[in-house]
C-alpha cells in the first residue's frame, strides 16, 4: 500500500468528518461550505501529493491542522494562542496552497510533469508570516481637484501645505483567526502614538469567530479611548451581522457610530466635515445621494466620506466627496504589492483596492486593510498601517 493512497484515505475520511460535524452544527450550507473550502486543498494534495518528492512528508501535518481548523469553525469562539499556532496557522497555510495549486493539480491530472509543484506550498508558507505583519508607512495626499477622467489610480501630487490634516485609518480588523484582540489592542495603541487628528474606523471589526463574544471588540478598542472627539467609526457588511454588538462597543469606547449622518469636528487643519455612509447590498446609489443631500457642504470645510466599499465610489455624485476613505478590499489581498508592482486579483477585475484613486475632481482612498478575511492568507499584499498627511485643495486653504 503506497503512502499516496493512506494519504488519500486519511484526507478524504477527514473531509467527511469535517462534513458531517458541520452539518450537525449548521446545517447544509455550513456543511456544504466547508465541503467546498476544505475539499479542494484536500483534492489538490491528493493528486499532488506523489509528485512533490521529500516535501511530501509535512503534508500530513498540514492536512491534520486543515481538518481541525474545519472542525473547529462548526464551533465558532475566538481562540488561545497556543491553538492559533498549531491549528489555526497551519490550517490557513494548508488552505490556502491548496487553492493556490489548483493549476498544478490540473497539469497532473491532464498527465504532465507539474513545474515546481511545491511552489504553491512555499507561497501559502510565506504568506502565513506576512499575514501576521503589517507595514508602516506616511504618506501624502494632495487634493488638488485636477480632473481626473473615469476611475483610475491616480500620484498622490506634489503640493504641501504647512499643516496638512493628519489621520490615521484602521480598517477590516477582522477580530478571528488572525486577529486577536492583543494584536488589535497594539495597532490601537500605534495609532494613538502617532497623535493624528482623527482615527477613522471603516468597518468589519468581526468574524464568526467573534461574532458570539461580547465583548471583545470593547476590549480590542479601548486604547482609543485616549482621543475623545477624533475618533469616528462606521459600519461594514460584515458588521451588519451583529448590529447591536458594534454598536455597543464603540458605546463601550466613546467612538461615534456614523450611520448615514454627518459630523463636523474642528482640527488643527482647520473644519472637516465627516459624512459615515452605511454599507448596503441594494439601491446604495439612491441612498448615498439622499444622505449627501440631507447633510450639504459646511462652507470652509474639507469634505470626508467614510464609505467601506471602494465598489460604491461611483455611485457618488461627483463633487460631493473632496476625499472618500475606503476599506473592504484588504487591498486586493493575492498580489505583487509586495514586489512593487500594484496589480491584484482585485484590480484585474476592475475594482479600486488599495492607494489612491481619481475620479473627476474627487479622490478615494482605498486602504490595504488592517487585518484580513475570506481568502485564508495574504500573498504579495501586505497588511496596511498608515500616517495619511491630507494636504486640502486650495480653495479650502485660502478660505482660512
Amino acid at each position: 500500500m503506497s503512502a499516496g493512497f493512506l494519504f488519500a484515505v486519511l484526507s478524504l475520511a477527514g473531509l467527511m468528518g469535517v462534513m458531517v460535524r458541520g452539518f450537525l452544527s449548521g446545517g447544509p450550507r455550513l456543511a456544504l461550505g466547508l465541503g467546498v473550502a476544505i475539499g479542494v486543498p484536500v483534492c489538490t494534495s491528493m493528486i499532488l501529493f506523489e509528485t512533490l518528492g521529500w516535501f511530501a512528508w509535512g503534508l500530513p501535518l498540514l492536512l491534520f491542522s486543515g481538518l481541525a481548523f474545519g472542525l473547529g469553525v462548526a464551533r465558532a469562539q475566538m481562540r488561545s494562542p497556543t491553538y492559533r499556532w498549531l491549528v489555526t496557522l497551519p490550517g490557513s497555510a494548508f488552505g490556502a496552497a491548496g487553492w493556490l495549486a489548483v493549476p498544478w493539480a490540473m497539469l497532473a491530472l491532464l498527465g504532465f510533469d507539474p513545474w515546481l509543484p511545491w511552489l504553491p506550498f512555499a507561497i501559502a508558507a510565506v504568506g502565513t508570516v506576512r499575514s501576521l505583519q503589517y507595514r508602516a508607512e506616511e504618506l501624502d495626499i494632495v487634493l488638488d481637484q485636477r480632473p481626473v477622467d473615469g476611475l483610475r489610480p491616480v500620484g498622490h501630487g506634489a503640493a504641501r501645505t504647512s499643516r496638512p490634516l493628519r489621520i490615521v485609518q484602521i480598517t477590516d480588523p477582522h477580530l478571528g483567526p488572525f486577529m486577536s484582540v492583543a494584536r488589535l489592542r497594539a495597532a490601537c495603541q500605534r495609532a494613538v502614538d502617532r497623535d493624528p487628528d482623527l482615527i477613522l474606523l471603516t468597518g468589519d471589526y468581526l468574524t464568526y469567530e467573534s461574532n458570539n463574544e461580547k465583548s471583545v471588540l470593547e476590549e480590542a478598542l479601548e486604547p482609543l479611548q485616549a482621543l475623545p472627539g477624533r475618533v469616528f467609526a462606521i459600519r461594514g457588511n460584515h458588521d451588519l451581522e451583529v448590529p447591536h454588538q458594534v454598536a455597543l462597543a464603540m458605546q463601550h469606547n466613546g467612538i461615534p457610530l456614523l450611520i448615514d449622518e454627518a459630523v463636523v469636528v474642528d482640527t488643527a487643519a482647520g473644519p472637516i466635515q465627516i459624512v459615515g455612509l452605511d454599507f448596503r447590498y441594494q439601491q446604495r446609489k439612491q441612498a448615498m445621494e439622499a444622505v449627501l443631500e440631507a447633510n450639504p457642504r459646511v462652507p470652509g470645510a474639507l469634505r470626508l466620506v467614510l464609505l467601506h466599499d471602494p465598489g460604491a465610489f461611483e455611485d457618488l455624485p461627483v463633487g460631493q466627496a473632496d476625499l472618500t476613505l475606503s476599506g473592504h478590499t484588504h487591498g486586493g489581498q493575492v498580489g505583487l504589492v509586495d514586489f512593487g508592482h500594484p496589480w491584484t486579483v482585485v484590480r484585474a477585475l476592475g475594482i479600486p483596492d488599495h492607494g489612491l484613486w481619481g475620479r473627476g475632481p474627487d479622490r478615494l482612498y482605498v486602504h490595504r486593510g488592517t487585518g484580513h478575511y475570506g481568502f485564508p492568507i495574504r500573498v504579495g499584499v501586505p497588511a496596511e498601517e498608515s500616517l495619511l498627511r491630507v494636504h486640502l485643495p486650495s480653495a479650502l486653504r485660502g478660505a482660512r
